[in-house]
């Protein structure tokens, strides 16, 4: 569809954050709507370049390190129709000053769900069964004679689950551990999931799924009720034997909390894929834990995953452009 601004014979103002998979990029250039300039980079974009690729931008493609305020705003200027993040989180975005300026927003939710759900599990089977400390071992001499007390961990048969946060990957999640052998699924949220009777989860309250859970998984959104919801008080109702996992944000638990309760024995083991802040410095306490496997936010990180992301993000962007409905449109 020809758009507005084309028709004028001038082409769309577009600024990609960082350098994404080819498949996306290739759907803008074929569109042949756009120019596109690009922070072409696996780091994130400086603020300063953002502040001036923005500049009388159209349309922005950003990514969830990118914060997108008021001044980013201020400085694309009144031509900015839409923003797309490769991502389906958004808390990075200023969701009330976009709405209020009538900016629309794409994103990438449902794709990265197998992909994310996958690595959850991976993450809690490493954590529980001590995978990295075992490679350790192998690698610095630690493997002496076979011994039937030496790195033992938890498994999942006649375990109890619990899931905060049963939405899309919380519930892809569960229907891959279920078949582990998990005796109980309990979840916590907002509401009550009708897809979880398939698997006999019990809805309950977060002061019941705590201290009956042996493994808590963290697959919730970040919002003002879940964020620093992992403290002092929440460990302290877990069992010392429990095993927590964190792919959801970094701030919904209290890293100083979780290196008390790691330490000193309240809780068994964490496995997280996402860290506030993200990187987590090399020389962060949580990293001199052997009971603590942190990994550099890879959820999503399959190369099918990462290109089918790529190309709804450019397919949102378009769609914003051109004014015609988004595959995936965020409703402000």
């Amino acid at each position: 569809m020809e758009s507005v601004m084309q028709a004028a014979g001038k082409l769309m103002k577009v600024f990609v954050t960082r350098r994404i998979p080819q498949e996306g990029m290739k759907l803008l250039s074929a569109a042949g709507e756009c120019e596109v300039s690009q922070w072409d980079s696996s780091e994130p974009v400086p603020r300063a370049e953002l502040l001036k690729g923005v500049e009388r931008a159209d349309g922005l493609l950003c990514m969830l390190t990118d914060k997108i305020d008021a001044e980013v705003l201020d400085a694309a200027g009144p031509n900015l129709k839409v923003i797309s993040t490769m991502s389906v989180g958004f808390d990075h975005l200023a969701v009330d000053e976009i709405k209020k300026r009538g900016i629309r927003v794409g994103y990438t939710p449902d794709v990265l769900t197998d992909a994310t759900a996958e690595l959850t599990v991976a993450l809690l089977l490493a954590t529980a069964r001590r995978l990295p400390e075992g490679v350790e071992e192998v690698k610095n001499g630690g493997w002496s004679s076979w011994d039937p007390i030496w790195l033992c961990g938890y498994g999942l048969s006649g375990s109890t689950v619990g899931i905060i946060g049963l939405g899309r990957i919380g519930m892809a999640v569960a229907k891959r551990l279920m078949p582990f052998g998990v005796k109980r699924l309990l979840y916590s949220g907002r509401t009550a999931k009708p897809q979880a009777a398939e698997l006999n989860g019990e809805f309950v309250p977060l002061d019941t799924l705590v201290p009956a859970s042996d493994f808590i998984v963290l697959t919730c959104s970040l919002t003002p009720e879940t964020q620093g919801l992992c403290d002092k008080a929440f460990f302290s109702k877990m069992k010392k034997t429990a095993v927590l996992i964190n792919s959801s944000r970094g701030t919904v638990v209290n890293q100083d909390d979780l290196y008390e309760a790691l330490s000193s024995g309240q809780i068994a083991a964490a496995g997280m894929d996402v860290t506030t802040p993200e990187p987590l410095p090399p020389n962060h306490p949580l990293l001199t834990l052997k009971n603590c496997v942190v990994l550099p936010h890879i959820g999503s990180a399959t190369y099918a995953t990462r290109g089918v992301m790529s190309v709804l993000t450019a397919q949102n962007l378009l769609a914003g452009l051109r004014g015609t409905e988004m595959p995936k449109e965020l409703v402000l």
